[in-house]
């Protein structure tokens, strides 16, 4: 019987939360703390002393010895130095401990280390991590022990954000102070701030540990770069929803305690398509803790896969011809009174604020679909964009048929009199309830989809962070609140302004509602017809945050500059040539080290069979067609290795980081698939004793 544990009792309980604040602060302390967490400012030198010691006291007490600053910087993953808290020893040999509210609020990593694309030289190594109070401290258990994470912004030395939780602050100030000037026209004057609030599925295979460990291109790339197909896949559709495996079942309980203790609200569990596939959900929180809890999850998953003798696989296509994993994205705009703007009611027809929000939505889509595309890229979701089991990488809103309804009836006539109902669910039989359904279905390839009450956007990839998507959504709708807003606040009728505008924003931007397959090649037909940007890969789509148009927008609402777009622009280049670099040379190396010594092996003992049975007399057709074919197939892979050689070489050799990316996307992944292709093939064919890796079917079905 596994160990029995109580989720209210231990919810929370590594974290500093407002109640524990609330315990161990001063009043005028703790008042201090929840009117610079609600309405911004600094805190006084004095409370920070005063919460830095209480946070100390509390770490403490909970086996705590070392403190970090806990950032994002744009490697994608979390970064922490930890930091004692000793201090010295007194006069009578007694060790004291000390944390002041400077350690609190800043720290000093080291700048130089971490990609800043160009906006720190080597030489220049100060960089500043500052707390987010916003997002609550919390312990974390590991080998190391136990330690105090204080979650920070980082940035240089020379105020550029390093970082990616810096640029999501700023754009949630942004959207809210435009949000603001949307609800005040609405007649709402008790709200003061709008919340974007996010719910992230993630998505994850497991693996044995034992079989991981003989994958080098597992261990180094995070995918498989060879391998065969399984005789059994996804084809049968039993993994999804199905009960999920005792050892995977155990896993998931442990991920769950150290998730809920850490104040992650992980809700949802179940096997995804793929085996060995699947999925974690979370109940919505503030986008930037939001953020903070993804990169927990995904850390947790990891961590607590290693202690069940599995690993845990993000990247978003680690097996060819299966379901890769993504991210979605669950976003919604909510006022701090409680009016969740992107609710339609029961009669959306006449709900004029949400479609106001909603024809914005759609202005701000539709304008900056080429940087939405660009904030869900990276190297391994290039593998899964646009494939029959991902949104295509055309940018398209799923509205539903109430909503495009609506939406049609206000760009003929100008003004929606009727809603589509959703009806009675017959289920025909007499003991199950007939109940009220949905007034419309749910668009599974659809990249940005309306879902009720919230929009789900479904590029982003599993081992991505959702700072960056969620950074770009409140710039984009930020913009178009903005505009809106000035336009309406001047207008002497608002009422009939206000409907001007929703007709001329839904007429004009129509062309970006897509209720149909998102799979077909009907639709990127049809959407090249509509002028709709289809930006293919990482690096075809890095150019689009330095435009004229990107730039103007960031720089509007204070949430990037131009170098700070230019630096990302360049460390994404970087970050693909370094990674398709890495996957070349674990190609190079499973391919003359283990794949083509077993080939070889494999064909000689052939050749001694075709030898035998020639010199009893008999027939040795069989043998010699296998052995022809063999050798064959070992040709190929050995001129596709030659030839990647070569060209890995050229790639490194050239020193223009954006030339150099292209010419890896361009020239060294195709040879890459040259290289597999024959390897795939001598898989299916030579004896598996001598076979050197784990095939697919050991990989996904021994767990």
């Amino acid at each position: 019987m596994s160990e029995v544990f109580n989720v209210e009792e231990i919810f929370g309980q590594n974290v500093f939360t407002l109640g524990k604040m609330k315990e161990r602060l001063p009043k005028n302390v703790y008042k201090e703390v929840v009117k610079v967490m609600d309405q911004g400012g600094e805190l006084s030198m004095e409370a920070a002393n005063v919460v830095a010691m209480a946070m100390k006291e509390w770490a403490v007490e909970n086996g705590a010895t070392h403190y970090t600053h806990w950032f994002q910087p744009l490697t994608g993953i979390t970064a922490e130095k930890h930091d004692s808290f000793v201090a010295h020893p007194d006069e009578m040999g007694k060790m004291l401990t000390e944390f002041s509210g400077k350690e609190l609020i800043k720290g000093e990593p080291d700048a130089s280390s971490f990609p800043s694309g160009g906006l720190r030289a080597t030489f220049e190594a100060r960089g500043y991590t500052a707390w987010d109070i916003t997002s609550p401290a919390f312990l974390k258990e590991s080998g190391c022990g136990v330690t105090l994470c204080i979650p920070t912004a980082f940035c240089s030395y020379t105020g550029e954000a390093l970082d990616k939780k810096t640029p999501l602050l700023r754009s949630m100030e942004a959207l809210s102070e435009q949000a603001l000037r949307i609800v005040r026209l609405f007649g709402n004057t008790e709200a003061t701030k709008v919340t974007a609030s996010v719910g992230p599925e993630q998505e994850y295979f497991l693996v044995d540990e034992k079989l991981y460990r003989q994958r080098t291109d597992l261990m180094f790339a995070g995918r498989t770069l060879f391998g065969a197909p399984a005789p059994k896949g996804q084809e049968m559709e039993d993994h999804y929803f199905g009960v999920i495996r005792e050892r995977v079942g155990a896993y998931m309980k442990d991920l769950n305690e150290e998730l809920w203790k850490l104040g992650v609200t992980a809700k949802t569990q179940h096997n995804e398509v793929a085996p060995a596939q699947h999925e974690l959900a979370p109940i919505y929180e503030t986008a930037n803790i939001a953020v903070d809890h993804n990169q927990l999850v995904m850390e947790a998953m990891k961590r607590v896969a290693v202690h069940h003798g599995m690993r845990c696989l993000l990247h978003e296509k680690p097996y060819a011809g299966v379901n890769g994993s993504g991210k979605h994205n669950n976003w919604s705009i909510t006022t701090d009174n409680g009016v969740n703007l992107l609710d339609p009611g029961d009669t959306p027809n006449e709900n004029i604020q949400f479609l106001l929000v909603l024809a914005c939505i759609l202005k701000a889509v539709d304008t900056h679909a080429d940087l939405l595309r660009q904030s869900a890229s990276d190297v391994g979701n290039d593998h899964r964009l646009g494939a029959n089991e991902a949104p295509p990488a055309v940018i398209s809103v799923f509205l539903g048929e109430q909503l495009e309804d609506v939406v049609r009836q206000l760009i003929e006539t100008g003004a929606a009199t009727s809603v589509k109902e959703g009806g009675k669910l017959l289920t025909g039989v007499k003991t199950l309830p007939d109940f009220q359904k949905d007034a419309t279905d749910r668009n599974r390839t659809s990249p940005f989809a309306f879902t009720g009450n919230k929009f789900e956007f479904r590029m982003v990839g599993s081992a991505d962070s959702i700072a960056s998507p969620n950074t770009t959504l409140n710039a984009i709708v930020a913009e178009a609140f903005c505009e809106a807003a000035d336009r309406l606040e001047k207008a002497d009728d608002l009422d009939l302004a206000v409907h001007d505008l929703i007709k001329e924003y839904l007429t004009e931007h129509q062309r970006i509602i897509f209720n149909g397959d998102g799979y077909s090649d009907e639709w990127l037909a049809e959407a090249e017809k509509r002028g709709l940007p289809n930006i293919k890969s990482m690096i075809e789509a890095a150019s689009t945050i330095t435009t004229d148009k990107a730039v103007k927008l960031f720089e509007r609402f204070g949430i990037f500059t131009k170098v700070e777009l230019e630096s990302r622009e360049e460390i994404i280049y970087e970050t693909y040539a370094k990674t398709i670099n890495i996957e070349a040379l674990a190609m190079i190396d499973m391919a003359g080290k283990q794949i083509i010594p077993a080939v070889v092996k494999y064909s000689k003992a052939l050749a001694d069979t075709v030898n035998t049975v020639k010199a009893a007399g008999a027939d040795t057709s069989v043998q010699a067609e296998l052995l022809k074919e063999v050798c064959e197939n070992l040709a190929a892979m050995q001129t596709a290795l030659a030839k990647l050689k070569k060209v890995e070489a050229e790639a490194s050799a050239i020193e223009d980081v954006k030339k150099q990316a292209f010419f890896y996307k361009d020239t060294v992944k195709a040879v890459m698939d040259e290289l597999r292709a024959p390897a795939d093939r001598l898989e299916m064919i030579v004896d598996k004793e001598i076979w050197p890796i784990p095939t697919y079917g050991e990989l996904m079905f021994e767990i």
